[in-house]
């Protein structure tokens, strides 16, 4: 019997301005990426703008500029992909890999969600409305990977919320879940 060897090439999207982050590793073998997991964040805490999640997602973040980044002192986490309010994607770990981003979590009964999903950030926080270019992108993003991976359908998109329940609120009341899937079912 003659074993195959897959070379599988990093995924990176062209369209997002590249940010390699080190907090990421391997999928398991078995892990089928077949869930889109959304977010949000800002840094400082309800402040737009700057590169301070770039630098917290790339572990080089100054904390010494702001009291809060003090809490987050040797966190290290990522996401795949970040929108900024101007509707920029910015790409930190390919999407082949497992970004972490969902921390404990589970979907339908499967445990660690990093496994098999996506995560994507949105520049904002809970209760602040998202821009009509985050929502844009996001919709445009979405449906690529939803092209490269076909397992990721409108029923396999979720909130870091609905993973994490009492644990995490975001992408929050702010986000409108029906605006988004209108706007991927008119622009499919």
């Amino acid at each position: 019997m003659t074993t195959k060897t897959f070379i599988v090439n990093d995924i990176w999207l062209s369209v997002a301005r590249s940010v390699p982050s080190p907090n990421f590793n391997d999928r398991p073998a078995s892990a089928e990426v077949n869930l889109l997991v959304l977010h949000n964040i800002s840094l400082p805490p309800e402040q737009f703008g700057s590169d301070c999640v770039e630098r917290f997602f790339t572990n080089t973040l100054d904390h010494r500029l702001h009291p809060f980044f003090e809490q987050i002192r040797g966190v290290e986490v990522s996401a795949h992909l970040f929108i900024r309010r101007d509707g920029e994607l910015i790409q930190f770990v390919p999407l082949n890999k497992r970004a972490w981003h969902a921390g404990l979590s589970m979907f339908r009964g499967q445990e660690n969600c990093n496994d098999f999903s996506i995560g994507i950030e949105l520049e904002g926080y809970d209760t602040c409305p998202y821009t009509p270019a985050q929502y844009q992108c996001l919709v445009e993003t979405t449906h690529q990977i939803m092209a490269k991976y076909p397992e990721i359908t409108t029923e396999r998109i979720t909130g870091h919320s609905d993973i994490a329940p009492g644990r995490k609120t975001d992408p929050g009341p702010a986000f409108d879940w029906q605006y988004y899937h209108q706007l991927l079912s008119h622009n499919g």
